[in-house]
């Protein structure tokens, strides 16, 4: 419960979730530019509400994140909440497989986490 406090008070920006703090231009990793919202990160966040209890956090994230998909479904690695725009490598696999793992982990809920994907 911590880590999801931490995340959302350090992390969560625009209602998305960013890979690291960043500051004055510089990336923790040490890339020049702006960082936008990680979808992973964000993707991992709906699973953590929903392993935490907080069932209904994790579905109306996840209906935000859904609902940034082109016209044919895709997604990018990152989002600009600013812009309203993806952005950064398209399509992004991981991307895709953490709406795969939480669209999963919604439906089921009856289940044991151990049934859940992690």
């Amino acid at each position: 419960m911590g880590t999801i406090r931490a995340v959302e008070r350090e992390l969560l920006r625009d209602g998305f979730v960013h890979r690291y703090v960043t500051k004055s231009g510089e990336n923790i990793d040490g890339v020049r530019g702006s960082e936008n919202a990680f979808l992973t990160c964000t993707f991992w966040l709906v699973d953590a509400y929903l392993l935490s209890g907080r069932v209904n956090d994790a579905r109306v994230l996840f209906e935000r994140l859904r609902g940034l998909q082109n016209d044919v479904g895709l997604l990018t690695e990152e989002y600009d909440p600013v812009r309203r725009r993806l952005v950064g490598n398209f399509p992004q696999a991981f991307s895709h497989f953490a709406l795969v793992n939480s669209a999963r982990n919604l439906t089921s809920l009856g289940f044991p986490p151990e049934r859940r994907c992690a």
